[in-house]
């Protein structure tokens, strides 16, 4: 069997269902192969190659599996780089493959000539290009294996045309189906450093536990439950973090941090002797660059897959290394030990939600109808009207904020994402398609500024071609609106952040989809319920209040 098709079998068996891509004649083979499979793989054709990359990426978070995307060489794998950085620096399993020129044409200035393995080491847990058919089969295992397993991560396979054309053994074509989802190996946690945290948070008064995504990767979020109602201990998340727990739940803060972290929630975590994080790296945003807590004020335990985590940050107590699906289920078992049976109730939940309510009603823009429309109460309206199984992707910027601080997850698992490794623009927008094959049967909204819409918008042709039944929502005010109120808050002048006011109702009508422009807040629930209900792809065009002008529950701009 010669390696295009070798490659397309392997993919098959490891439980590939869809691949992300953009074509390119060193990929001609792959594609041959791809048309020719008997066990058809669906192929979504992209108009960029780092869209390709954002949507494998998405797929993967709401999928449990690996997400695939391919490319061209040359320009093609230059341009999917940000969707691999993004994903391997956020542990998301991805696999992304990029054909290539002969091997036999190296350094001879052929044609998109590049050294794919030096390009991709940086921002992917493993890459190799294979350089004969026998290599072929190892390559794809490895790449597979290593994106579902530990830490999780981004991997890479280089694809000379050479080995696309090469013989490969039959006997050699195989891979492993657990490959196909992740965590495929669980870490179980130290008895004796289970033993110790548990003695701790048994003793401690005011814990609080801060989730990260780690929980989410890992499906903890009913063990997540058990554990803090046991103790009556809060739960706090970062922004990857949120739906950890459903943040309805009476012992649920919602997310902590610079960037859509309020006040009160802040207040638990200063006033707690012990602060617990699970499954989160405690890095600059979740806790304002390490005041939240301060290091050395409070006693820090950490449960993380990645031992070369534990302790980064702060000095910790006691560290846990450990899957947190493996880590808390042990640590249930041993704090409910030592607690006799019964329940710590170290927390009244009505605290919780009198202090929730106190600042929420403090705030008049969830009900105001001012021009132009205040965030505040876009998320009102589009939290009304969401399904509770929605699945919500926000843009870095304007969105992310005000999502993270006032949008309520009713549900534990994976409902919401935003790209926060690198903060890249234009992440929603092609993430949304991945997102609906992934779950096809739920409503998939992704929420972006008009910067982020400009960077990814022939994506609308994709979304259109295919009739993918998603809401876009777009947050215009004419800005790079994060970075002009940075320059605000940093009292410098504003420069390089404003352009041109855009009709994006209109751009998406262009591309035969439906758009709504919405200026005034009183129609904001008819067009949201109108997108929601509609079997067709719908754009709507939100004109909204500048994050400069605004009161975002941001409390540093640089984090």
């Amino acid at each position: 069997m010669k390696g295009n098709r070798a490659l397309v079998r392997m993919l098959y068996e490891a439980g590939v269902d869809t691949l992300f891509g953009l074509c390119g004649d060193t990929s001609l083979p792959f594609y041959e192969a791809l048309a020719g499979f008997e066990h058809p793989i669906r192929h979504i054709l992209t108009r960029d190659e780092r869209s390709a990359s954002f949507m494998a990426d998405a797929y993967a978070r709401f999928s449990g599996k690996v997400g695939v995307c391919e490319g061209p060489s040359g320009g093609g794998a230059l341009f999917i780089l940000p969707g691999l950085a993004e994903a391997n620096q956020s542990s998301v399993s991805l696999v992304c493959i990029t054909s290539d020129i002969d091997v036999g044409q190296r350094e001879r200035g052929t044609l998109t000539e590049l050294d794919q393995d030096a390009l991709f080491r940086p921002v992917t847990t493993w890459t190799r290009t294979p350089t004969s058919g026998r290599e072929l089969p190892w390559v794809v295992r490895e790449a597979f294996r290593r994106a579902v397993s530990g830490r999780l991560g981004a991997t890479h396979i280089g694809l000379p045309l050479t080995v696309q054309e090469a013989d490969v053994l039959e006997r050699d074509i195989y891979i492993d189906p657990c490959f196909s989802a992740y965590p495929a190996y669980r870490a179980a946690p130290e008895p004796e450093s289970v033993k110790r945290a548990a003695e701790l948070l048994a003793e401690s008064r005011h814990p609080v536990i801060v989730a990260g995504a780690g929980v989410i990767r890992s499906g903890a979020w009913a063990e997540l439950k058990v554990l803090a109602e046991l103790l009556g201990c809060p739960v706090a998340t970062s922004i990857s973090g949120k739906g950890a727990i459903a943040e309805t739940h009476p012992l649920s803060l919602g997310v902590i941090g610079s960037n859509g972290g309020l006040p009160f929630r802040h207040d638990f975590i200063h006033q707690a002797d012990l602060v617990f994080f699970i499954g989160c790296h405690a890095g600059s945003v979740t806790t304002i660059k390490w005041t939240l807590p301060p290091d050395r004020k409070k006693k820090i335990l950490q449960l993380d897959v990645d031992a070369s985590r534990i302790g980064v940050n702060y000095r910790v107590k006691e560290g846990i290394v450990a899957d947190a699906k493996l880590g808390i289920a042990a640590l249930i078992e041993a704090v409910a030990d030592r607690l006799g049976g019964s329940r710590a109730g170290k927390t009244d939940p009505h605290r919780i939600a009198e202090k929730r309510v106190a600042y929420m009603d403090s705030i008049d823009a969830f009900t105001s109808d001012a021009v132009p429309i205040r965030p505040e109460r876009f998320v009102k309206e589009l939290e009304n009207a969401l399904p509770e199984d929605a699945l919500v992707i926000a843009d870095p910027g304007t969105p992310t904020p005000y999502l993270a601080a006032y949008y309520r997850l009713p549900e534990a698992g994976r409902g919401f994402v935003a790209p926060r490794a690198h903060g890249a623009l234009g992440y929603a927008l092609p993430a949304v398609v991945g997102a609906h094959y992934a779950q096809p049967d739920k409503k998939v909204v992704g929420v972006m500024g008009d910067g982020s819409f400009a960077i990814s918008a022939g994506e609308l042709e994709t979304i259109s071609r295919l009739n993918i039944p998603v809401l876009l929502i777009v947050l215009s005010n004419a800005c790079f609106g994060w970075v002009k109120a940075g320059q605000k808050a940093t009292g410098s002048p504003f420069f390089g952040v404003d352009f041109s006011a855009i009709d994006h109702a209109a751009v998406a009508r262009a591309f035969r989809m439906k758009g709504i422009r919405v200026e005034n807040p009183s129609a904001l629930r008819s067009a949201l319920e109108n997108g929601i209900r509609s079997p067709r792809p719908v754009l709507i065009d939100v004109v909204i209040q500048p994050l400069h002008e605004a009161k975002a529950p941001v409390s540093k701009w640089i984090a």
